[in-house]
Parts: C-alpha cells; structure tokens; sequence
C-alpha cells in the first residue's frame, strides 16, 4: 500500500490540510498510484471526514505521541516547514515535500526550506501550486525522486 503522510506539527495550517483533502487533489495523489492519505492535523479547523474505499483511504488525526511510525510507513511526506518535522522525516529517508504557510509573518520556515532545498534534501512550494506545479512525482529506486515541475525534470537524491 502506497503512503503519503501530511504533517502541520503542532501547528495550525488549515490551506495545507484542506488543499490536500479536496477530491481533485485526492484524485491527483490516487492517480500517482498512492492509496492511502495520512493527514495529522493538529489544532486546525478544518477536519476531514475519513473514509475508505476499495482502492483508497484516507486517515485524519489532530495528535499521537510519536508521528515516527507515520513517517516510517510513508512512500512520501508532505510537511509545513517545522524544523522538527522536516528534519524527522529526513532522518528517515523519506521524499520530502514541504509547503510553506504564506500566511506567517517573519516567515523563518521560508528561510529552512530554501536552505535545505539548495542542499538537495527536499522540494518545497505553496499550496497554491502543489497539485499544479509540484506534486507530478514519480518515484525511483530508495532515496531518490524525480520531480516533473513546469515542463522540466529535477532529480533529488535524499540522504
């Protein structure tokens, strides 16, 4: 079974959850062969109904203990820029894809996912243009993923 896992930490970032929650978006993430959806909420407002299906499920939670065997169990990540988030999805190999919350002010999250993106760890983008420019992916062998973005191919290779 095929895993992405949404993370907003502790935080509260209702674009992120709703962007992927919408059922084109569900459509898009079980067209790239994904047929399970994790999202881990935390204090948001907006709530996702559950559900499954033959060919897909889609999980929501606000907290556990420990997101670490979420992440395990994820083919790919997609997390606000937390720097505990990212890095733990780093520490375990995983494709990350982090998507910043245009709505913080002094946004320190931008200036951690642009460094760590110029170092080849991960792809970052909005939630505007995660299903429109970003999220065309297409996995290959362990640590690596290739990103189709714009017309252009980019790999990344994660550590």
């Amino acid at each position: 079974m095929k895993c992405v896992f949404v993370t907003v930490g502790t935080t509260s970032f209702d674009d992120l959850i709703a962007c992927v929650s919408a059922p084109d978006s569900l459509q898009k993430i079980e067209s790239l062969g994904y047929n399970r959806l994790i999202l881990q909420i935390g204090r948001g407002t907006v709530v996702p109904e559950p559900f499954s299906t033959e060919s897909f499920t889609l999980d929501v939670y606000r907290y556990k203990d420990s997101l670490r065997e979420d992440i395990q169990k994820a083919d790919l990540v997609i997390s606000h820029a937390g720097a505990g988030s990212c890095l733990e999805a780093l520490e375990k190999g995983k494709p990350l894809v982090v998507v910043i919350n245009e709505k913080l002010m002094n946004n320190h999250q931008l200036e951690l996912a642009k460094q760590l993106h110029k170092e080849g760890h991960l792809f970052y983008c909005t939630c505007r243009l995660i299903f429109k420019k970003c999220l065309l992916v297409v996995e290959g062998g362990d640590k690596e993923i290739l990103w189709v973005a714009g017309g252009s191919q980019l790999g990344l290779k994660f550590c």
